[in-house]
């Protein structure tokens, strides 16, 4: 029980320091061009350190099951919400929270259906699945203007522009936004299996929770 408190303990202070360092980070452009794409329209430095939070809820769901993953999970999604009241406009800090909580808690509940098949299924669908609703609600809360009422509409968000930049086909800025974050979440999503395979075995099932 002392091991697993103090296991949780630093899970939850490592989920801290990411959804604070995503938080900072989400507010500088990646500066870089691929295939003649801006990354800077699409990309900041916060898509690459969120899906940590991934690895962190799965070595949690791993070690000592989903209900000690979900008390981690809560942990951050406390101060991701407080720091994004704090430096965003309440829409954005809605569309966070909101994002943060649903893709965390989806990828508990697929890691756990997935867990007693090869090492990396858990871990891998688990984090695209829940990146995947994450990047859908964060951008359709924060920019769709079917979700106005939780604030105004940006209108430069909502503004039709080329697809990527470079695409002929146009939509809202937001959509070539959500496509250029779930990318970076998914090409790290894939990164994260390397730490995870190499800490699986350290980070062994509490004797309660059922084996990967």
């Amino acid at each position: 029980m002392l091991m697993k408190s103090r296991y949780t303990l630093a899970y939850v202070l490592l989920m801290t320091l990411v959804v604070v360092a995503s938080n900072i980070l989400v507010q500088y452009p990646l500066q870089a061009t691929l295939a003649g794409i801006n990354l800077a329209d699409i990309l900041t430095w916060g898509a690459f350190t969120y899906p940590v939070a991934f690895l962190i809820t799965d070595l949690t769901n791993r070690q000592f099951g989903p209900k000690a993953a979900r008390r981690v999970v809560f942990a951050g999604f406390v101060v991701g919400v407080a720091l994004s009241f704090v430096t965003a406009q309440p829409r954005i800090a809605i569309a966070s929270g909101s994002a943060y909580l649903a893709g965390q808690l989806l990828d508990i509940s697929v890691f756990n259906r997935l867990r007693r098949m090869a090492w990396w299924r858990a871990p891998l669908f688990g984090s695209l699945v829940g990146s995947l609703l994450d990047t859908l609600i964060f951008f359709s809360f924060a920019f769709a203007p079917f979700f106005v009422f939780f604030g105004p509409n940006d209108p430069f968000a909502i503004d039709w522009a080329p697809i990527l930049g470079v695409f002929s086909t146009s939509a809202p800025r937001w959509i070539s936004w959500a496509i250029g974050d779930f990318s970076a979440k998914m090409t790290v999503g894939l990164v994260m299996l390397l730490p995870y395979g190499a800490l699986m075995n350290l980070l062994k099932p509490a004797p309660q929770v059922p084996t990967a």
